[in-house]
């Protein structure tokens, strides 16, 4: 005879006993996961100092994700203690071995007078924009209101910052300075996405900004019409988290990566030229950083520009897609990234391969010798 939820719930108090609200905090001072399993609705609430708010749904791989092992303390939180009983067995199940309810859940935390924050939440039209982003274990709701909340640069807006800023403006980054000197040419709009036929002889970063807030109006677009160069990139880069590098030039590159060392701001990385492409993540203060890599330009001429070696435009589009796609990583706090590595591709024979970046202790920038 099967039992009823009731009867379930109560056989879980005898079977482990909940830990009550204040031990719950001291434990979780001294090193045990303190879980908020609720909904997004509720955790806007509140939710105590120093609990993860990971939710009830994916559970399991969120907890994963986040690098929980099998006999960490896990302090499952709900409304009033029932769900995370509940969750607690799940969980056992699964093979964690200390798995505990907190009695009475954020309810019975909240009656004991101890600490809880009101957390920065999404709207509903962000759920609604963002659902997709939302329901992935390694974005959620923190993730996505760390992405709201991220300022990035991004250095030109042609054919690797077009797709590189579209993606970031649909992912929900809520500040984007786009940086770019020049005004938009015909010959640009095979691989330049953000811009149309119309926009031709208007500057790109006001061609970039209507595009932008017409795809994404909750965000910041800051157009930013300079040529970049060792005078002003360190003021370009200042207040900014993260840095896209989607410029043409060895100039502005050697420029972008000093002035991102110096203030300790993390840099990707991306580069085209014909059929093969380039995209690496230089961490916060290098080692190794673009001069690791490059350490000197090569000499003027060397190097065929677009316009002279040619391009198809879905070359750029998957390299800037692929910054992107790393900047969103970062933001998120994924740990699986391009940080100190380079992922180099030759799309005329799908041949990809990754390598690691030594620093170089001797580098001129971000040297440690």
């Amino acid at each position: 005879m099967s039992i009823s939820v009731r009867e379930r719930l109560a056989a879980l108090r005898e079977a482990r006993p909940p830990v009550e609200p204040g031990e719950a905090k001291r434990l979780a001072e001294a090193g045990a996961w303190l879980i908020d399993i609720r909904e997004a609705d509720e955790i806007a609430q509140g939710t105590p100092v120093g609990a993860k708010p990971l939710g009830r749904g994916f559970l399991e791989m969120r907890l994963e994700r986040e690098g929980a092992a099998a006999d960490d303390t896990l302090l499952l939180l709900c409304a009033s203690g029932s769900r995370s009983l509940l969750a607690a067995d799940q969980l056992r199940q699964l093979g964690y071995t200390d798995v505990r309810s907190v009695a009475g859940g954020f309810d019975g935390w909240k009656d004991a007078g101890l600490p809880f924050e009101m957390p920065a939440m999404l709207d509903a039209g962000d759920r609604a924009r963002y659902a997709r982003q939302l329901t992935l274990p390694e974005v959620g709701e923190g993730g996505q209101t760390k992405l709201r909340d991220a300022r990035v640069l991004v250095i030109g807006a042609g054919g690797l910052g077009s797709p590189a800023a579209l993606y970031l403006a649909a992912a929900g980054v809520g500040h984007l300075g786009i940086v770019d000197h020049d005004t938009v040419d015909r010959s640009n709009l095979h691989r330049q996405i953000l811009h149309r036929d119309a926009s031709v002889g208007q500057p790109k970063v006001r061609s970039a900004q209507a595009t932008l807030s017409a795809l994404n109006p909750a965000i910041e677009i800051e157009p930013i019409e300079t040529r970049v160069g060792p005078d002003n990139a360190a003021e370009l880069v200042a207040g900014y988290e993260l840095v896209v590098d989607g410029s043409d030039n060895f100039s502005a590159r050697y420029a972008i990566n000093d002035a991102c060392v110096a203030a300790n701001i993390a840099l990707v990385y991306g580069a085209v030229e014909r059929f093969n492409g380039q995209v690496g993540v230089f961490p916060a203060g290098g080692q190794p950083c673009y001069r690791c890599l490059f350490a000197e330009a090569p000499p003027a001429g060397s190097a065929p520009t677009c316009a002279e070696a040619g391009v198809i435009g879905a070359v750029p589009g998957i390299v800037g897609t692929i910054q992107a796609l790393e900047a969103i990583k970062l933001i998120v706090g994924m740990p699986d990234t391009l940080a100190g590595k380079l992922l180099s591709l030759d799309v005329r024979t799908q041949r990809w391969r990754t390598l690691s970046l030594p620093g170089n202790p001797h580098c001129t920038v971000c040297g440690t010798a």
